[in-house]
């Protein structure tokens, strides 16, 4: 089979598609910022860190808050958003001896929504 004979999409042997190389190349990932966003998608992978973000989309709680909502002790709570904290997926603010959490900013509350919508729409 020759070149001209494969379909569109097949790829063998040492043809190379210089054009798709190329468009490819311009999008590839540095491997730092691909090892971040990996990071990300880590912890996102987390069915408990899930449901923090989803409680925090509309506003910001305090650990004792969060725990209460999920039924969990506020040590567990603590500990998962140490994580998210580390990795600018929360923010914390501190009011005399509460800290109050929130999302760190709009694009892990789009990012939170277009996985949802994903996972519902199928």
């Amino acid at each position: 089979m020759t070149d001209q004979d494969k379909s569109p999409g097949q790829c063998g042997g040492e043809h190379t598609d210089e054009a798709a190389v190329r468009i490819a190349a311009r999008h590839l990932l540095d491997e730092r910022t691909a090892a971040r966003l990996a990071e990300t998608f880590k912890a996102l992978s987390d069915p408990t860190r899930v449901r923090l973000i989803s409680a925090l989309q509309e506003t910001e709680l305090c650990v004792g808050d969060l725990a209460h909502c999920l039924n969990m002790e506020q040590s567990a709570v603590s500990h998962q958003l140490r994580m998210l904290r580390q990795l600018r997926i929360v923010r914390a603010r501190r009011v005399g001896r509460h800290i109050f959490y929130a999302l760190d900013d709009e694009h892990i509350l789009t990012l939170f929504l277009q996985g949802l919508s994903h996972v519902q729409h199928g």
